[in-house]
């Protein structure tokens, strides 16, 4: 804390770790350093009729469970400014991203690459980007990209004194590895017809041919919490490696946990009824390969709604917890660091596309695809028409001597797990700034499976993970 104009040193936390940041020392004249803190929330809901990604087949969205937002935080250090955004969706092209961010930067100054926006990965949401068999309305793709600006304009229009900290807890108990390893010879054909897959993708709860899982998990909730100079709670930015929880009624529009956990968390801090409003935050860590399936137990449904309230409340209580043991900073310095990284795409030849069209002209529901077969004949189609190379946008953020990585893509858990290895105090956001499909490690993409097989939701090169992760090193080095 700054305790006068004279103070040399400001005490800084790194929570979790409990380590100490020297500040540099005032000089006789200087204002006292402000930090400041702002959130709001902005309304996304899609109408009654939109399409609902999320899967090979289109839905149709029936009723609306709960609104979907554009959850924003502000901060500024007196210098410079960060914007963190979380929408309720399944995928965000770039293209909408880009755009919220230039309504920003026009009416605020503030730069595109000093705001990191992700989309939560809720299957539940309206289609803002064509996958599967669903394609975006622009007219929602434009209202969206309208309301985030909204809400990042709101949340800095709500900049006001505030401390900061961060941390870490467990949450164990709902996260598996998705990708496994099963009895030999038990292990079906890929949509193309190949045998090679050694692993499948949600194998199916007590089947009895499994044999073990492909990969880790990530236990860690990491988070970021603001409050007022007085102790209220502002805002809490959280991350999570879950892929997302499902289980909501039929033709549903609903935020699934990441909504979830945004009310109870403010519940749970005595925050729901505030001016301006506290703001929860859930944004997608590294789950490309993680779900909350787990395999090895009892087969059973619960009714709708039951599972997502359940990891909901799980992790903000967690969070909660935690955030009430760490040691809030009156300032830090933020910082931020962006590059593309041009990555190569796994496009067919020639004859695998005449190959497609032959299957896709056998569909009995054509232009509807109805098998797994069918519906992967039309992504080669599709892809037949997509560049070799594209430009993905990487980020670092740095808010004291925290480190939040920022990748545009649904990004496999070992790649997360790595980066931490290799900077202990970070955590990385999935699906960030854009969206480029699946990201597997170069050794998963050897073991085949469903996050490998070639369609628009995955098309990276096989070494697109260790690029990425080159690209990053750079942006970390660059924020020492």
């Amino acid at each position: 804390m700054l305790s006068s104009r004279n103070s040399v040193f400001y005490r800084l936390t790194l929570l979790g770790v409990g380590l100490l940041s020297m500040a540099r020392p005032l000089a006789a004249g200087d204002a006292p350093r402000v930090f400041r803190a702002g959130a709001a929330t902005s309304n996304v809901t899609p109408p009654l009729g939109s399409s609902i990604n999320g899967g090979f087949q289109d839905l149709t969205a029936l009723q609306i469970h709960d609104e979907l937002h554009a959850r924003c935080l502000a901060l500024d250090d007196g210098s410079t400014k960060l914007v963190l955004v979380t929408v309720d969706n399944c995928l965000i092209q770039r293209a909408v991203f880009d755009d919220a961010k230039r309504q920003v930067q026009r009416s605020t100054g503030l730069p595109m690459e000093n705001m990191l926006m992700s989309a939560t990965h809720s299957h539940s949401c309206g289609t803002l980007t064509p996958v599967g068999q669903s394609e975006p309305d622009p007219a929602y793709q434009k209202f969206v990209a309208n309301r985030i600006a909204d809400g990042v304009r709101r949340a800095l229009n709500n900049l006001a004194p505030a401390r900061i900290g961060w941390g870490h807890g467990e949450v164990p108990q709902h996260v598996f590895n998705r990708r496994w390893f099963l009895k030999p010879g038990t292990v079906p054909r890929d949509p193309f017809g190949g045998t090679t897959d050694q692993v499948k993708m949600n194998p199916g709860v007590g089947n009895p041919n499994l044999d073990r899982p492909a990969g880790p998990t990530d236990p860690q909730v990491w988070f970021v919490s603001v409050q007022s100079i007085d102790g209220r709670p502002l805002a809490v930015y959280a991350n999570y490696s879950l892929h997302y929880v499902g289980g909501v009624g039929p033709g549903h529009i609903s935020a699934d946990y990441f909504g979830a956990f945004a009310e109870r968390l403010g519940e749970v801090l005595g925050a729901s009824r505030q001016d301006p409003p506290f703001v929860g935050l859930m944004a997608n860590g590294t789950s490309g390969d993680i779900n909350n399936v787990n395999f090895r137990g009892e087969p059973g449904r619960k009714p709708p709604y039951a599972q997502i309230r359940l990891v909901a409340n799980d992790v903000a209580q967690e969070v909660a917890r935690v955030s009430r043991t760490l040691t809030y900073a009156d300032w830090v310095p933020l910082g931020v660091a962006q590059r593309d990284v041009s990555l190569g795409l796994r496009l067919p030849t020639a004859d695998e596309v005449a190959r497609a069209r032959v299957i896709m002209s056998g569909s009995k529901a054509f232009p509807r695809m109805v098998t797994s077969e069918e519906s992967y004949a039309r992504e080669t189609v599709l892809l037949a028409d997509f560049p070799a190379q594209v430009a993905a946008p990487l980020q670092v953020l740095k808010i004291g001597g925290l480190r939040i990585a920022a990748i545009p893509a649904e990004v496999f858990v070992e790649i997360g797990l790595e980066l931490k290895r290799r900077y202990p105090e970070s955590f990385t956001v999935s699906l960030a700034n854009g969206y480029h499909g699946y990201m597997p490690t170069p050794a998963q993409h050897r073991l085949g499976g469903y996050e490998t097989w070639r369609a628009r939701s995955a098309c990276l090169e096989v070494e697109a993970s260790t690029k990425v992760v080159a690209g990053l090193g750079g942006l970390f080095d660059q924020l020492k």
